[in-house]
């Protein structure tokens, strides 16, 4: 289950990935980024989890080979397991605003 920390982290990565929200910068400073949408968002946060993946898999990989620490693999999978966590949430998210939208009457 994703915590409120853990999506409130993966809020403000986002926005730090999209280079809006930075510290100092008022409502009227900021400029809405001239590319990337909701889309670049969603594609970017796969990205993100398939590579937290197979960073997890070549760790677990190297421990078996004996040239990586337990702890490491224990950190890669969490990271993992956090990305997958997040993508989740998002995607239940947007499902339940699409079915939101569908019980509108017209």
């Amino acid at each position: 289950m994703i915590t409120s920390l853990a999506a409130s982290k993966a809020y403000a990565a986002t926005q730090k990935g999209l280079g809006i929200g930075d510290a100092g910068m008022s409502l009227s400073d900021s400029k809405a980024p001239t590319q990337g949408g909701f889309g670049d968002i969603l594609k970017s946060a796969m990205t993100d989890a398939v590579k937290a993946s197979k960073t997890a898999e070549h760790t677990m990989a190297a421990q078996v080979a004996g040239k990586a620490e337990l702890v490491d693999v224990v950190t890669a999978i969490s990271a993992a397991e956090t990305s997958l966590e997040t993508v989740m949430a998002v995607r239940d998210q947007v499902i339940s605003a699409y079915q939101e939208i569908m019980r509108m009457p017209i």
